[in-house]
């Protein structure tokens, strides 16, 4: 993870942080102030918390150690923003953070708008270090991941109040009819995986390395919500044969037994999104499940969740780049859409994909330098991993090779199947 930098590639870095940094509040536009103080649940974070922290980020992470004589701008903030950084001193619990009335909205609005100009000025100063300028890009990438959470912690605010306000109304979601899904099949051979050159990437998705791959079969595109509303309607909730055990015990305590954000009303099966309460398309890819239900609806199937080292060699088997016309943060429509046609896989955007690979370390792994250390390495154990990105992401920011990761009962995000056998 290290650049060049010319004068060219810095200004178009200057440009990019704009654009990313405006991003994260456009998409609070429409919240109410109340909106951005809830936390329902200790996934979710309070959405002014999110545009405090990735600004804390650049003035921690960056500014303090870059820009001379730079001061603090509330040495008191650090406690507060502070997500998992153990190296960076105290901070509030995970759990508290929907307690914070102050700083209020508009003192974070200010705190973001005292960094940026503080940023702008910083990067228009030549040359810049080539240390500073890989930092800077880590930074953006990290508001990128936090625009994904921020979207999704902001539809479990607005999903779990009774009114079901939408976040947008003039967004359509494009619907058609999905023909019969098919199987592409791989035969065994040594993969090479993870990612080889020198563009941005995350210190999990290192080093490169070859792994064998035994034949397989991968499904063209991912499981729709008709065809998941079978598994619901046979009763595949109250079969225990299908579930592993922990997740027959999760399974059991569920309200509804249904993927999240379904609601059955009078027989039929209404389903929240960003755009608000509507009928549940079945044409469209079923979200919103934890690896649970992906794992227990696969063995209904008679099949299984592809590994993550399956998943990415057909990703690089079937795609060049990352499809423009993908369902991404970007088109604004904030859930995924259907099937375009036989050539569109599905593979990037539209929602994570659970695979059947704990979260683990590649061989020879090496974790970034000094604090970004902690962002990945310690959490590697009891997790899955999921690649794709979703609807939520930003399309910038997905590559073939980036891992997620969920503990297995977590579903608020926009993760969905695709099946392999």
């Amino acid at each position: 993870m290290t650049f060049t930098p010319t004068v060219p590639d810095v200004q178009a870095l200057l440009e990019r942080y704009q654009q990313i940094r405006s991003t994260s509040l456009e998409i609070c536009q429409t919240l109410e102030k109340e909106d951005f103080v809830v936390q329902p649940t200790v996934d979710v974070s309070p959405p002014k918390w999110h545009l405090g922290h990735v600004t804390w980020f650049f003035e921690n992470f960056i500014l303090v150690h870059f820009k001379k004589g730079y001061e603090l701008y509330n040495d008191q903030l650090n406690y507060i923003f502070n997500s998992y950084y153990e190296s960076q001193g105290p901070r509030i619990l995970r759990s508290n953070r929907g307690n914070l009335t102050r700083p209020t909205t508009e003192e974070v609005i200010a705190y973001r708008k005292h960094v940026d100009l503080q940023m702008m000025e910083l990067l228009q100063q030549r040359p810049i270090s080539v240390s500073l300028y890989d930092l800077v890009g880590v930074g953006l990438q990290h508001e990128q991941q936090h625009q994904e959470l921020l979207l999704t912690d902001i539809k479990y605010i607005l999903g779990n109040n009774p009114l079901f306000p939408p976040l947008r109304t003039n967004k359509h979601i494009p619907s058609k009819t999905v023909g019969a899904a098919h199987f592409i099949a791989f035969n065994e051979h040594i993969a090479q995986i993870g990612h080889e050159d020198d563009t941005f990437s995350w210190d999990n998705e290192k080093p490169s390395h070859k792994t064998f791959i035994h034949s397989f079969e991968i499904m063209d595109r991912l499981v729709t919500n008709g065809e998941y509303l079978e598994f619901v309607e046979a009763g595949g909730y109250k079969q225990y044969q299908y579930w592993l055990a922990e997740g027959w015990d999760w399974a059991k305590q569920l309200e509804v037994k249904a993927p999240a954000y379904w609601f059955s009303k009078e027989g039929q099966w209404l389903e929240y999104t960003l755009n608000g309460l509507n009928t549940l398309n079945p044409n469209l890819p079923v979200t919103h499940l934890s690896f649970y239900e992906a794992d227990a609806y696969a063995r209904w199937r008679g099949m299984r969740l592809p590994t993550e080292a399956e998943w990415e060699v057909a990703c690089r088997k079937l795609y060049h780049s990352i499809p423009s016309n993908g369902a991404f943060l970007d088109n604004g429509i904030f859930h995924p859409t259907e099937q375009q046609s036989n050539k569109d896989y599905q593979f990037l955007g539209n929602v994570w994909e659970w695979t059947a690979s704990a979260y683990l370390p590649y061989p020879g792994y090496v974790p970034f330098e000094g604090a970004l250390g902690e962002y990945n390495g310690k959490f590697m154990i009891n997790q899955m991993v999921l690649r794709g990105g979703s609807c939520a992401t930003p399309k910038s920011h997905i590559r073939m090779t980036y891992r997620n990761f969920f503990h297995a009962d977590k579903r608020w995000q926009f993760t969905g199947i695709r099946l392999a056998k």
